[in-house]
């Protein structure tokens, strides 16, 4: 067994663990869920055949291992951090720094409000912002241009972490003299069969799943226009070319004449998640997740991933 079975996260948890001794505390400092956390501590075990932890009906408290590897493992994190900070003066940026995406349309208001609480609460933070189209749902942190984003899964991200902090409901973006407009609710089998107009090819497992692709039962979809914006897709909406799917809040930021939306009664929910690639957030990033989960708890919502998505890690 050698340090290269063992990885910086199972480090940190560990550490957060010891300090917490506590497996609900430590895993909302770590935004991940209590059995993520459980499960990674185990696996360390694990690895190395050793017992971290001794667990009772009380808790858990660090053995006496555990205790005397604490000490090194803090040290050789310290280590970790200097050397990230030395790489990142290297690369011209700074701890400061946060290259912050966001996918167009995506939690308009949560963003500038996350924005503005973040430069006022840390006035030495540079925030970068750059806003993507539908043919990046991963808002760049795919291919790196960003550190952070706010985002609508389901989308394919490898090593990357996401907290959910807003849902809202599905609806249907109709021509106006569509035969279907005027109905208060539809259902979505009632829309398989319209010309959609969908995303670019690009966009991946999140275009499959805007067009309903699941619920065709393997039956293509027709293609009746590809948008990377939402002023691209009403347009071709309110011209007859298809319908779409989208969300309450982008029918309220997108409200266009000879269109209309429509509620979808049995759809499930569309959620808005803040991603991060862990190697790479900077503190300014850190203190963006943590202001971004506490907002979503101030208002009643949940930190944690919804269990029907398909998030490729966390």
């Amino acid at each position: 067994m050698t340090s290269a079975d063992v990885t910086l996260r199972q480090l940190r948890y560990f550490v957060v663990l010891s300090e917490e001794l506590n497996y609900r505390r430590a895993a909302e400092r770590l935004f991940i869920t209590q059995p993520a956390l459980s499960t990674a501590i185990k696996q360390l075990e694990q690895q190395f055949r050793v017992t971290l932890f001794n667990r009772n009906t009380r808790g858990v408290v660090l053995s006496e291992v555990g205790a005397s590897w604490l000490p090194r493992v803090r040290e050789a994190l310290g280590g970790v951090d200097v050397a990230v900070e030395e790489l990142l003066a290297l690369a011209g940026r700074s701890q400061g720094e946060l290259r912050l995406g966001y996918l167009i349309g995506t939690g308009a208001d949560l963003l500038f409000r996350l924005i503005r609480e973040l430069e006022s609460s840390h006035p030495d933070v540079s925030i970068e912002a750059t806003e993507f189209d539908f043919s990046d749902p991963t808002a760049g942190l795919a291919d790196g241009a960003t550190d952070i984003a706010l985002i609508r899964p389901p989308v394919d991200l490898r090593n990357h972490q996401m907290v959910t902090l807003e849902s809202e409901h599905w609806v249907a973006c109709l021509p106006v003299d569509h035969r279907l407009a005027s109905r208060e609710q539809l259902l979505l089998q009632d829309l398989l069969d319209e010309p959609i107009i969908c995303a670019p090819e690009s966009a991946g497992i999140w275009r499959d799943y805007w067009m309903a692709m699941e619920h065709r039962g393997g039956k293509p979809a027709i293609i009746g226009g590809v948008a990377a914006t939402y002023e691209s897709e009403m347009t071709m909406v309110s011209r007859g070319l298809g319908i779409s799917f989208t969300t309450e809040s982008s029918a309220r930021l997108y409200d266009r004449p000879g269109i209309a939306y429509v509620p979808i009664e049995d759809r499930p929910l569309s959620y808005v998640a803040l991603a991060w690639a862990p190697d790479r957030l900077t503190r300014a990033g850190e203190a963006l997740v943590d202001l971004a989960c506490r907002d979503a708890v101030s208002r009643g919502g949940s930190e944690l991933k919804p269990p029907d998505l398909n998030y490729s890690s966390i």
